[in-house]
């Protein structure tokens, strides 16, 4: 009996053992979570409406950078339009109203000097040109009287009842004052000339720019004296300030002579600031100047830019790289691509730009080359035709639609 009842024991379902359920309702939650989410930023971007944007379009742009360097040389960055601006007569500085790094355009007034005795002696020369005309008037008057005079003395010496030498006095006269008349003449003229070199002389005290470009060192102030020519002393200026055309920033290289044979007009040639060793200035010769330099045994070549660009300066060191090969002419340059920088961004995986695709953004890897005046080069990542975000007015998500502006 004992028996059967442990085989019956045996035959039981160990319910200790059968394996839970495992539970679902956690995933199912984080799946709704994230399906909320998703839904919510669709509903976001569709009842906000597309984000402005401002956009470029990629074009290719001919360059020489990658072409080979024949010679290297360093020179500075000279201006061949400058000037001292001084005034053409000696006399204090009334008021100066420049300052450095101010812009002026040609004919601005830089610098007044004290104009008290030039208005004297313009006021002098006026007076005497009036003196003169009324002068003038005068001995008009005497010579038409005395015409009349030499009329009647004719006629009575014909009638016999004036002697010929009542008719050669009459005469004579009328002569004189006819001189008197000639010389007023000429007197007007010399007085009108004495007025136009007094308002020379006044117009000399206001000082004025030969030409447009930025003032770069100020040299005299109010209450100084100022002179054309040097006094020998250190109270007299002889200058009010320097003034630099920006636009005629070139390059000048001193070449050794044994190496110039591999230098030619037209040239092309990168440049390259010691201020900004990481920017490629694409740039040309424009001339060997045709003398050398016994001393140094150098050849001095102009070296023009062909973008302008406020960041060069005058006197600014710069190393130049002469190319050769089929790059020694600028027509002949490789293309490449160049964005703003601003449309450069980056995050922990790198740099990268969005580019809109059908109204919305997208966001592409791009590597990056050495910026400069055309703006960040871009070497691998972009071609052309692409849309390029420069700046928007919010954040922008893969999939944003975007409005552009530009």
């Amino acid at each position: 009996m004992n028996d059967k009842i442990d085989r019956l024991s045996e035959l039981k379902i160990d319910r200790s053992e059968i394996p839970r359920e495992p539970r679902r309702w956690p995933w199912i939650v984080a799946g709704v979570a994230v399906a909320v989410t998703v839904v919510g930023l669709l509903l976001r971007a569709i009842l906000s409406g597309p984000v402005p944007v401002v956009a470029q379009t990629i074009q290719l742009t001919n360059t020489s950078s990658g072409a080979p360097s024949v010679l290297d040389a360093s020179g500075y960055v000279v201006a061949r339009r400058q000037a001292t601006v001084s005034s053409k007569i000696a006399g204090k500085v009334l008021e100066v109203l420049i300052e450095e790094g101010m812009t002026v355009e040609k004919d601005e007034v830089v610098a007044t000097l004290d104009a008290s005795t030039q208005a004297a002696q313009l006021a002098l020369a006026e007076a005497q040109l009036s003196s003169a005309k009324a002068a003038l008037h005068e001995i008009q008057a005497q010579l038409t009287q005395a015409e009349l005079d030499l009329a009647r003395a004719v006629e009575l010496t014909k009638r016999q009842l004036a002697s010929t030498a009542d008719l050669d006095a009459a005469r004579a006269n009328a002569e004189a004052l006819r001189a008197r008349l000639a010389a007023g003449r000429e007197n007007i003229v010399v007085a009108q000339r004495n007025v136009e070199v007094s308002l020379d002389q006044m117009n000399n005290t206001i000082i004025r720019a030969p030409f447009a470009g930025v003032v770069v060192t100020k040299n005299a102030q109010p209450g100084e004296m100022i002179s054309p020519i040097s006094a020998g002393g250190g109270f007299t200026r002889t200058g009010i300030c320097t003034i630099v055309d920006m636009t005629s920033l070139e390059i000048e290289v001193d070449v050794n002579e044994a190496y110039i044979q591999r230098v030619k007009a037209g040239q092309g040639v990168n440049a390259v600031l010691d201020a900004y060793p990481d920017w490629q200035i694409p740039a040309e010769v424009i001339a060997i100047v045709p003398t050398a330099d016994r001393q140094k045994a150098t050849v001095r070549v102009r070296i023009g830019f062909r973008e302008k660009d406020a960041r060069i300066l005058r006197d600014m060191g710069v190393k130049v790289a002469f190319l050769g090969g089929d790059n020694m002419n600028s027509e002949t340059a490789a293309p490449v691509i160049y964005v703003s920088s601003d449309a450069i961004r980056t995050d922990s995986e790198g740099k990268f730009v969005w580019i809109i695709r059908d109204g919305a953004v997208q966001r592409r890897a791009v590597s990056v080359g050495p910026s400069t005046s055309r703006g960040q080069q871009i070497t691998a990542g972009l071609s052309a035709g692409d849309r390029v975000v420069i700046s928007s007015e919010g954040e922008l998500t893969p999939g944003q639609v975007v409005s552009t502006s530009q």
